[in-house]
């Protein structure tokens, strides 16, 4: 069991050591992406135990929780891994057609496998602690490859990123510290219990707030977000990618396991504060999308609008919702990601993401378009795609809830979404482009076609099929849903049978 939970996390690892040893030479990249595809192999394998067993969980060490080290897997936390490794995959080999040899030689692989290892490590550590260190390993292996090239730039948008993260960090770091003295532990499944029994629950409310503004900074959440739109347009698009689809959700998936598993002693409070900021970041991501003029800012921003969608699951706190913040989080990784890697080839032929510079996608490279179109159309909701049941389970949730204004904010977003969505077509694809040039998919070498298209045409793939067979996914996210909303299963697994809080048997 131990080695099944560890693999995600030791295989990225191993492959970090290996791509950095090898760094100087082809064999480097190469050993990215098996490395990215064993990690999938692995990240199935344990999605297919815990389908077969519920939720798994092992002590490293064979020190007993709440003591020592714990991972711990239940539905949710193993398709992020899931698809972890399918993200993952995908943009290693978009990265051998679109990361230069110099930044292969400054270890783009390495940090880049090393991010990987840390995000699988967030969504399976059982403790609070390791999940600081886990975010740590994430901050340290993306401020490397933000920097990657040190332009000007990505200087700027470096330093932005950086700065707020270590606020954050410092937030979280206060926050467990406090949640330790008040309950002598920060094993999650031991928090479950032992926060029922604090003395001061006035206190407990500063310290779940303590929470929600760190994992806020790491969701890009209202009034928090300003340093993604600042920092995402400014590195490789292979890097673009992989923080689009993935750091984010990181954020969201802590704010969800906090805000299910612990933080539920208040919750016409807390989620009623959630809810506020899933409207606000909703609002504005979308509005900032719409007074952008580039490829990939438009898309950041809307990184931050689609975020609130997340987090409106989360602050409903219904059956139903939560099985929308599931769905949601599932699509938006492979869509968000695919529509970067779209952005990245629409660069290579045309030029640049800025949209006054760039055009006539649509009628010189109609392939390209058609992979621009399943992404978009999926983010702005159209049917039958995944963004549509996504929004339309939220949608429904908020109005079983009575929640009519964030519904129709939820509707109104999606129709902005769109707005963004037709500026980058008819700019991008559809006008001429202003320079008289036909950029065609034709100018790359064979080799970086397949690297940059093939990728993108699977995520594509998945995305329609997640659209038009929906059941068995709606189905997933009910049954992840279903253990959120009755963690019991996840205490025994990571306490044993007696479900003992060790707080609680120290008082």
């Amino acid at each position: 069991m131990s080695w099944i939970l560890a693999a995600p996390i030791i295989i990225p690892f191993a492959t970090a050591v290996l791509a950095f040893l090898f760094r100087h030479g082809p064999e480097g990249r190469w050993l990215s992406v098996l490395g990215s595809a064993a990690m999938l192999i692995a990240s199935i394998v344990l999605m297919t135990h815990v389908l077969d067993n519920g939720v798994v969980a092992a002590q490293m060490g064979e020190w007993p929780a709440p003591f020592g080290i714990t991972l711990v897997a239940d539905l949710l936390s193993a398709v992020m891994v899931v698809i972890t490794g399918i993200t993952g995959l995908a943009v290693a080999v978009y990265a051998l057609a679109d990361v230069d040899e110099r930044k292969e030689q400054l270890g783009y692989h390495a940090l880049y496998q090393v991010l990987l290892a840390g995000v699988c490590g967030a969504f399976l550590t059982g403790d609070l602690f390791n999940l600081y260190v886990w975010f740590e390993v994430m901050l340290i292996a993306s401020f490397g490859l933000l920097i990657l090239g040190g332009t000007k730039a990505q200087l700027d948008g470096g330093i932005k990123y950086v700065t707020l993260n270590l606020v954050s960090t410092i937030m979280f770091l206060s926050g467990i510290g406090l949640l330790y003295g008040m309950t002598g532990t920060l094993n999650m499944a031991d928090l479950h219990s032992a926060v029922q029994n604090v003395e001061n629950p006035g206190l407990l409310i500063v310290v779940a707030v303590m929470f929600m503004i760190a994992f806020g900074v790491k969701a890009a959440v209202f009034p928090l977000f300003f340093w993604l739109p600042a920092s995402y347009h400014t590195p490789a698009i292979s890097v673009s990618a992989i923080f689009a689809g993935l750091l984010t959700k990181v954020g969201v998936y802590s704010l969800i396991r906090m805000f299910t598993l612990i933080f539920t002693t208040d919750i016409a409070y807390t989620h009623t504060l959630l809810l506020w900021v899933a409207g606000f970041t909703m609002v504005t991501g979308v509005l900032g999308a719409a007074a952008m003029n580039d490829f990939r800012r438009i898309l950041s921003f809307h990184i931050v609008s689609q975020i609130g969608y997340m987090i409106l699951g989360l602050a409903l706190f219904t059956p139903l919702a939560l099985v929308g913040a599931v769905f949601y989080l599932v699509h938006h990784i492979i869509v968000k990601a695919n529509l970067f890697l779209v952005a990245g080839v629409a660069r290579r032929i045309a030029g640049s993401t800025n949209l006054d510079h760039i055009g006539g996608l649509y009628k010189t490279a109609p392939f390209l378009a058609l992979l621009f179109l399943i992404p978009a159309f999926s983010l702005a909701g159209f049917p039958p795609l995944s963004g549509f049941w996504a929004k339309y389970v939220l949608v429904k949730a908020a109005l079983d809830d009575g929640g009519y204004v964030i519904a129709a904010v939820a509707l109104v977003v999606g129709l902005l979404t769109i707005y963004s969505m037709t500026k980058i077509w008819g700019l991008a694809f559809w006008k001429p482009h202003p320079a008289g040039v036909n950029p065609t998919l034709s100018s790359l070498t064979s080799k970086d076609r397949a690297a940059l298209l093939s990728p993108i045409a699977v995520l594509a793939v998945l995305t329609c099929i997640i659209g038009l067979f929906p059941e068995p996914f709606v189905q997933f996210a009910e049954r992840s849903a279903e253990q959120l909303l009755n963690p019991e299963a996840y205490v025994a697994a990571v306490l044993g049978p007696d479900n003992t809080s060790f707080a609680e048997g120290t008082e």
